[in-house]
């Protein structure tokens, strides 16, 4: 499948995930909080802790993998109406060399920050769009892009029932500065998120990233089927959850498999 023909299914998808976010009625729900412990754009202070264990990748050397951790702090600012989101992502990459022997490289990747503007801002219904930035923080070639880069993001989470909740964040950068020696950028992801609430906290989810690496001509998009379960202790709400995640279509060097272990924590202050 060409990069053309890429391109064309992710504009129709952006336009069926805004017009779909769109036709909400004036109805608002209300929400268990098991279902907004999963909403990008809640009104509270969070911190998360995400590792994606990539155990096999596609076009590399036998016993190649990847694991990379990422931690992400979201503020929201002016009582709601806007959301900073800042991730840092610590990497790990094995690769064999000529011999065989696989050589590991580890450190810190490149840092990345959006802010979302919330123009819908309800229970069952939020919407935001803002410019990301990303830094070239990367320890390692291996590790990052090596330029700074720009662009914009896009997410919505519509939650009217109180039992299924979905969603979607859309992203797309490009660099503009950085070192000489490496490539330019150009990358877009989509992430759909679906959840499906048990009762009593528990959850089935899938929040796969579906990545399109324009530059390279390259793509991953995997699906993904897990399990979660939201505690609240005091004033935070602690969602952990596993989910196993397949690619369906690549192209390039990318995971064919990925383990998503994660926990989110949100301060509700009340």
């Amino acid at each position: 499948m060409g990069m053309k023909k890429i391109s064309k299914i992710l504009f129709i998808c952006f336009l069926g995930i805004f017009n779909g976010f769109s036709q909400e009625d004036k109805a608002e729900e209300k929400e268990a909080s098991a279902a907004q412990a999963n909403n990008p754009l809640a009104n509270m202070t969070a911190i998360s802790f995400q590792n994606y264990y990539m155990s096999k990748l596609t076009n590399a050397p036998e016993g190649s993998y990847m694991n990379t951790t990422w931690v992400r702090f979201a503020k929201p600012l002016a009582a709601g109406k806007f959301l900073l989101r800042v991730s840092t992502p610590l990497s790990t990459v094995g690769m064999p060399d000529i011999n065989g022997t696989l050589r590991t490289t580890s450190g810190l990747g490149d840092i990345n920050a959006f802010m979302s503007y919330n123009f819908v801002s309800k229970p069952t219904t939020t919407m935001g769009i803002g410019p990301l930035l990303a830094a070239p923080t990367a320890t390692d070639n291996a590790l990052g892009s090596g330029k700074w880069q720009a662009g914009f993001a896009y997410v919505a989470f519509f939650a009217k029932s109180p039992v299924f909740q979905y969603g979607a964040l859309v992203t797309w950068q490009t660099s503009f500065a950085g070192h000489d020696d490496r490539s330019k950028t150009s990358l877009g992801a989509i992430q759909p998120f679906y959840f499906w609430q048990l009762g009593k906290g528990t959850y089935l989810r899938g929040a796969p990233i579906w990545v399109f690496d324009f530059a390279n001509d390259s793509y991953s998009v995997p699906i993904g089927i897990g399990a979660g379960q939201v505690v609240k202790v005091n004033k935070t709400m602690f969602n952990i959850y596993l989910e196993p995640q397949f690619s369906a279509l690549t192209d390039g060097v990318q995971p064919q498999f990925q383990l998503l272990a994660g926990i989110n924590l949100q301060f509700t202050g009340g």
